[in-house]
C-alpha cells in the first residue's frame, strides 16, 4: 500500500483550480478539531507520512509510519488517544475489523480512536478505476518510477463508518466537511 506524506497530501487536489484555498482551509478546520480533542491527552498517530514529529497532525503526537494493519506496532501502551491520519480509506473492508481488534489489543478499551480522511469530491478527487467483490474501491497511482499501481481508496457514508465499526466502538460522532471527515469513537 502506497502512503502519501502530509505535503503530497496537501498538494493532492492542486490539479483542479480553486480547491487549494477551500482544502486549505478545510484542513486548517479538521487540525483546530484536532487540537480541541486532544488537549490533555497521549496521542499516537498512525499514517505519520514518514514517521517524525513534522509530519504530525497533532502538535506532540508519536508519530508511527504505518501502511497496512499489520504495520501497526505490538506494543502501544501508554497512549489514551489514537488518530488514524488518511489511512481508513485504504484499509479494505474485509480488513477493518480485524484492525480495529488489534488496535484495541495494543492500546487498550475506552482509548479514543479519532479517524481522519478524505472526502470524495466531484471533480477534484481521484477517479475510482474499480470497485471488487468485497465493495472495495480503488484509484491509480503512479510511483516514483512513473510505474502505475491500483491503491485502495474507500469514501464511506456515515451509515457505512457506523454498520463497520459498530462491534469494535462505542460513541460514534462523525464530522464532515466539503474535503475530509473526521470520526471520534472509543474502543470497546
Amino acid at each position: 500500500m502506497i502512503m502519501m506524506d502530509q505535503d503530497d497530501h496537501e498538494n493532492e487536489y492542486e490539479h483542479d483550480e480553486g480547491h487549494e484555498s477551500d482544502q486549505g482551509a478545510d484542513l486548517d478546520e479538521v487540525r483546530a478539531e484536532l487540537a480541541r480533542l486532544t488537549a490533555g491527552h497521549k496521542v499516537l498517530q498512525l499514517g505519520c507520512g514518514h514517521g517524525n514529529a513534522a509530519d504530525a497532525l497533532v502538535p506532540g503526537a508519536t508519530c508511527v509510519v504505518a501502511t497496512r494493519p499489520a504495520d501497526v506496532p505490538a506494543e502501544l501502551g501508554g497512549f489514551d488517544t489514537v488518530v488514524l491520519a488518511f489511512m481508513w480509506s485504504s484499509v479494505k473492508r474485509e480488513e477493518q475489523e480485524a484492525f480495529l481488534k488489534g488496535l484495541r489489543a495494543r492500546v487498550g478499551k475506552d482509548a479514543l480512536l479519532i479517524l481522519i480522511d478524505d472526502e470524495y469530491v466531484e471533480g477534484s478527487s481521484p477517479t475510482v478505476a474499480r470497485t471488487d467483490a468485497q465493495g472495495n474501491t480503488y484509484h491509480m497511482v503512479t510511483g516514483p518510477e512513473g510505474k502505475q499501481a491500483e491503491q485502495p481508496k474507500s469514501y464511506p457514508t456515515d451509515s457505512a463508518l457506523r454498520k463497520r465499526m459498530s462491534s469494535n466502538v462505542r460513541e460514534i460522532k462523525i464530522q464532515r466537511w466539503e474535503f475530509y471527515w473526521l470520526l471520534t469513537c472509543r474502543l470497546k
